[in-house]
């Protein structure tokens, strides 16, 4: 009895946690639309683009850092 519980009611928790931590990650993931695409080349120190799509865009120009 892990817990100090029996194994049907840990059971019963285990898969209502599972469920409600997938249900969240899919809410989550179609609010934010996160670009899952894989460029083909790598973007260059300075260039890559963190903002999210569901935004609006932004009303100043991004600092390229200088290394």
């Amino acid at each position: 009895m892990p817990a100090g519980v029996s194994w049907a009611t840990y059971l019963k928790m285990f898969a209502a946690s599972l469920l409600a931590m997938c249900a969240g990650a899919e809410v989550v993931h179609r609010y934010y639309l996160p670009d899952l695409t894989i460029p083909e080349i790598p973007p260059k120190p300075g260039e890559l683009k963190t903002e999210l799509l569901g935004l609006k865009k932004r009303q100043y120009e991004p600092q390229v850092s200088q290394q």
